[in-house]
């Protein structure tokens, strides 16, 4: 492979991944196959766990097409394509003066990239995550225990009294 342009522009996680997948790199255990280096392993491992992995060239496209009306750069772009923001407050930061620039159209760049991006494959249903925490904290007020701020409190107790010298059991020592 020849390198025509060494600066020709910044690479979406998306093509990093397509490039890997186009020099051998997979899954597979072995990895005796490919000709990739230890360090480019990591990369896709780390790529196939974003969102990257289930976009194509058609959904980039898409998203670079109608997000021409939002007067964007070519970097707010290129990290709204890699982090898949679902909301208002995640795009925020990505866009420099997004208040002024956007102001309601914020929602708006949201819901497209939401639309037209597919979800990354860790990203669990929202509506599942809430019931699982539900019983949890359903079974632990059964079971007498009020969740997990008793827990950090008596972790807390425990540390400050070692710092300070206290034991839990028996005694205090007089410190003055």
């Amino acid at each position: 492979m020849k390198i025509k342009n060494a600066s020709a522009g910044v690479l979406t996680n998306f093509e990093v991944l397509d490039l890997l997948r186009s020099r051998g790199a997979s899954k597979d255990p072995t990895r005796v196959m490919a000709s990739l280096a230890p360090s480019e392993f990591k990369v896709f491992d780390y790529l196939v766990e974003t969102a990257a992995c289930n976009q194509s060239r058609e959904n980039i496209s898409e998203v670079l097409e109608k997000c021409k009306t939002y007067d964007l750069a070519k970097a707010e772009i290129v990290n709204i394509i890699n982090i898949r923001p679902t909301s208002a407050v995640e795009i925020d930061p990505m866009i420099e003066q997004s208040e002024t620039r956007l102001g309601e159209k914020l929602e708006d760049l949201a819901e497209l990239v939401t639309q037209v991006l597919p979800a990354p494959p860790n990203q669990s249903n929202p509506e599942d995550g809430a019931e699982e925490d539900n019983s949890t904290e359903a079974d632990d007020q059964a079971n007498g225990h009020s969740g997990e701020g008793e827990q950090m409190e008596d972790k807390s107790a425990e540390a400050n009294d070692q710092v300070s010298g206290n034991s839990t059991g028996g005694e205090q020592m007089d410190v003055s």
